[in-house]
């Protein structure tokens, strides 16, 4: 017997997908599994998605609007979805980061999450959430969109050059992510700079930040801690905060010798080494 839940289509976006999952496909006059054959799943995951317990893909979604002919609902849907998965302190960030046409941003102990790969950013999620990693890293791919879209932000990435060296996922991994910023690094949008060890003390010493800057509201500066964020427009923060980072841009080293920098760490400490282990770890 096929196991219906009953959903409140209001109560969040999985749930409102769910609901419109179910009521397209009884429109169709398919079964969940008639449904599942035609977009190569399960029929059982086509329930649990109904039934707002698995969180779908945007794979999946793209398949469903297709068999379904539903003309893109579900791949506008999903974007809601994932982005509702985002922890709650960090959801309000994420709208605002979508919204911006300038980004300015350091960091001091990992790669921004707009240009960490896949395999970086599922090493970092499954530190603390084993059980919840592969719904938060849909969600942080899912961020990275912006970057794809017609007029993309402007981004403007300092980075600490401790995280060049702070391995994560592995040296596969690492040397994946080196040329992931590499790529991104040579858009005519993007500039990418690395604060070298020898800049010795500077303004970000604090932590890292992220400056965003909009066509039609005003600038927003933003911090996070382990399970906290703030996020303010207040005049004089914004004012010293741009300031701080004019500065980390002077310090940093230019793009041209940043990309040469990380060109030279993906190679002398992640290059590939006949006979080693460079299976990802967590």
């Amino acid at each position: 017997m096929v196991n219906i839940r009953d959903l409140d289509p209001s109560a969040s976006p999985l749930d409102y997908y769910g609901s419109e999952l179910r009521r397209w496909r009884e429109e169709a006059k398919l079964t969940q599994s008639d449904l599942g054959g035609i977009v190569f799943c399960t029929g059982s995951l086509i329930g649990q998605i109904e039934n707002a317990r698995k969180v779908p893909s945007r794979e999946f979604s793209e398949r469903i609007d297709a068999a379904l002919n539903t003309g893109g609902t579900f791949s506008r849907l999903v974007g809601l979805v994932l982005r509702s998965q985002l922890p709650v302190w960090f959801q309000e960030y994420a709208e605002m980061e979508a919204k911006a046409t300038y980004i300015s941003t350091f960091q001091a102990q990992v790669v921004y999450g707009l240009l960490q790969t896949e395999d970086y950013a599922r090493s970092l999620l499954a530190v603390d959430r084993t059980d919840q990693a592969d719904t938060l890293l849909a969600a942080r791919m899912e961020r990275q969109r912006i970057l794809e879209r017609k007029e993309p932000p402007v981004l403007c990435v300092v980075l600490d050059e401790a995280l060049l060296h702070r391995e994560v996922g592995g040296r596969r991994v690492m040397r994946e992510q080196m040329a992931n910023l590499l790529k991104h690094a040579r858009r005519p949008w993007v500039q990418l700079q690395v604060l070298s060890f020898s800049a010795g003390e500077h303004t970000g010493m604090v932590g890292s930040f992220t400056l965003l800057r909009f066509d039609d509201h005003p600038d927003v500066f933003y911090v996070e801690s382990y399970d906290s964020a703030n996020m303010t427009a207040n005049p004089q923060v914004i004012r010293e905060r741009a300031l701080g980072y004019s500065r980390l841009q002077a310090t940093a080293l230019s793009p041209e010798d940043s990309a040469a920098l990380i060109a030279r760490v993906m190679e002398e400490r992640y290059g590939h080494r006949p006979g080693t282990d460079e299976s990802a770890v967590a």
